[in-house]
């Protein structure tokens, strides 16, 4: 019987268009550090530093010195003068982009149902951003509070999906075994990869994101409704 489900957060606790809030997170975000470095040069190295976490396998490097290693490297600037900025922007700007999404209360039902039936629950969330803007996320879905075992940000993390690398490292966190967990997200690679390890998946319905290749195995799928209702009703994966 699983013990343990992680949930994915942008697209399944929390209904979004990804693509559209990191093009409007970029869009905000470059002007910002204008008066010290060229805007189009920062964001070529902020996707640079993003993409050496996405390809990051060395388990000595939070995903945070992974970043700043490579993105401080393309960039005439100091970490002192431009964290910062970058501080700042996430504690004041960030949180006004709470309109590209589409909060549902369900999200909560969810939470709340899993801890009633003695599921023990984490937020399995991509770790490429700071604490500060995942936990406006979480707050955004009504889900702040909540006491997850553990929250995914990149100041702590190492790894990230879809490796399977990352899954392991949840479960070392939790002391759990993969085959002890079921991954809820809707993304068909990133978070149905944890398969690999022996974890279940659940595939949420509604903001499915799907490269077409790899594929892995979806267990079950539905709506946030539908696994609200699988879950209190311990159905499925569930049982």
């Amino acid at each position: 019987m699983a013990k343990v489900i992680l949930f994915d957060l942008d697209g399944t606790l929390l209904p979004m268009d990804t693509e559209q809030f990191v093009q409007h997170y970029l869009k905000e975000l470059a002007p910002r550090v204008a008066h010290m470095t060229d805007p189009h040069e920062f964001i070529k190295a902020l996707l640079a530093g993003t993409n050496a976490m996405l390809t990051n396998l060395e388990p000595d490097k939070t995903n945070e010195q992974v970043f700043e290693a490579t993105f401080l490297s393309l960039l005439p600037v100091s970490r002192e003068d431009i964290w910062p900025i970058l501080d700042d922007f996430y504690q004041t700007i960030f949180p006004t982009f709470s309109y590209l999404c589409q909060p549902t209360e369900t999200a909560r039902k969810v939470v709340d149902a899993a801890l009633e039936q003695g599921f023990r629950i984490a937020v399995a969330t991509n770790p490429v951003f700071p604490r500060a803007a995942i936990y406006h996320r979480l707050t955004w879905a009504g889900i702040h509070d909540v006491p997850f075992e553990i929250v995914t940000v990149y100041e702590e993390s190492v790894f990230t999906k879809p490796h399977k690398e990352y899954y392991q490292y949840i479960c070392d966190k939790l002391s759990v075994d993969p085959e002890d967990c079921i991954m809820v997200g809707n993304d068909k690679q990133e978070d149905m990869s944890a398969s690999q390890l022996g974890m279940k998946t659940f595939l949420v319905e509604g903001n499915v994101i799907d490269r077409g290749e790899p594929k892995y195995t979806i267990d079950d799928q539905g709506t946030l409704e539908e696994l609200y209702e699988k879950i209190m009703k311990r159905e499925g994966l569930f049982a």
